[in-house]
């Protein structure tokens, strides 16, 4: 059986009907850019998070950058935020002249530690970016009490967390905007790249439309109000995304009922640490991230059983040479660059059968009970799991 990280073509089968009519409408109307569709997407992923609008843009990199650029962030600003994130978070900071200032993580959730971040608050910040990492929000709730104080925006990278909740709010609605990413792979992706910021600031999200098309407004075209740029999202996506975001809760829930039985299957392995979810939380489990003190060969093993997995993410990002010029050292962020040597996932997606599930599980506990790739190989013919597959 083979088990790959994201399993995009069974979820297209899935869909095929609705999507060819969305994708056809939009080849039909010839709005390739903005357009209907995705003025339908921002319509329903605003009243999806109870929020008074969303932004529909080219990338989720994008959605930072102009977001930053939309509050006036630039050079000789300070962006706090954490080391725990895919290279965007890092990039659209730097891209808009100000500088990243990092905060270790904690050690069970992988998000920011938000009692770090009030130390390195200088008189040069301006925004806090919390990122809700592999799905797992961030504790807002003290968060927000800090930018209260000093002053702050809040700008939460959404981008792995669709859906996910804090004390019963969805991440996204609860600083002064939210990012999110809709790549493929994302729990709500798109068919290329996608992007799109939710807020409640109308001020700001009328901003955010004019910048996205070149400093235009809406119904002005060659009026110019800003120095814009070209961050438009395309209108396929915005079809793709409509027939998709109805489908998220119960998707979310599938990725939710898989982690359970992941840890039910391996949560008595002494050498494997399960990812865990706070109480204040709602984790939708974009990854399942374990840790491990042997991940180059459990890695291998899988991979010889057929089974995909993933390392999200392997180099500290502050000692990588894009970041050299913020002068951290190894060992500032010692929670983060221990995770960084031992974090492994394991599939993830919601079309993920029980069987499956089942046959990862058993994979894994094989490799790490120290069973060599000979035995499990032999004794594939006599599992009843591997039998099945």
């Amino acid at each position: 059986m083979k088990i790959p990280m994201v399993d995009l073509q069974v979820q297209y089968e899935s869909l095929k009907d609705e999507v060819d009519a969305a994708i056809g409408n939009v080849l039909d109307s010839c709005a390739f850019i903005l357009g209907p569709e995705v003025e339908q997407f921002e319509t329903a992923f605003a009243a999806f998070h109870g929020a008074e609008a969303c932004v529909a843009v080219s990338n989720g990199t994008d959605a930072l950058t102009l977001t930053l650029r939309a509050l006036g962030i630039g050079k000789g600003d300070e962006v706090i935020t954490t080391p725990q994130t895919f290279g965007a978070t890092l990039e659209a900071i730097c891209l808009v002249g100000a500088r990243p200032v990092l905060v270790d993580i904690d050690p069970d959730f992988y998000t920011m530690r938000v009692d770090q971040v009030e130390s390195v608050v200088t008189e040069r910040t301006r925004v806090i970016l919390p990122v809700h990492i592999y799905g797992h929000p961030v504790d807002m709730g003290p968060l927000m009490e800090i930018a209260e104080r000093h002053d702050l925006f809040v700008i939460e990278d959404t981008a792995q967390a669709h859906g996910a909740e804090y004390k019963g709010r969805l991440v996204g609605t609860i600083g002064t905007a939210g990012t999110f990413s809709f790549y493929p792979g994302k729990n709500l992706g798109a068919y290329g790249d996608a992007g799109g910021i939710v807020t409640n600031d109308t001020e700001l999200a009328q901003r955010l439309k004019s910048l996205r098309n070149h400093g235009q407004q809406p119904g002005a075209k060659f009026y110019y109000h800003f120095i814009g740029y070209n961050n438009r999202m395309d209108g396929i996506q915005g079809a793709v995304l409509n027939v998709k975001l109805p489908r998220l809760r119960a998707w979310n829930d599938a990725r939710r009922s898989h982690a359970d039985a992941y840890r039910a299957g391996l949560g008595d392995l002494p050498n494997l640490k399960m990812p865990k979810e706070s109480a204040d939380a709602r984790h939708v489990y974009h990854l399942f991230v374990m840790e491990t003190d042997d991940r180059d060969r459990l890695t291998k093993e899988l991979g010889n059983a057929g089974i995909a997995s993933g390392v999200q993410y392997p180099h500290p990002i502050q000692l990588t040479p894009a970041y050299a010029h913020l002068g951290y050292r190894l060992g500032d962020f010692p929670v983060y660059e221990a995770a960084c040597s031992r974090i492994v996932s394991l599939p993830m997606y919601p079309e993920l059968t029980s069987k499956q599930v089942a046959y990862v599980i058993d994979a894994v506990r094989r490799v790490a009970g120290g069973e060599l790739t000979d035995r499990l190989e032999a004794e594939k013919t006599s599992s009843p799991v591997f039998a099945a597959a």
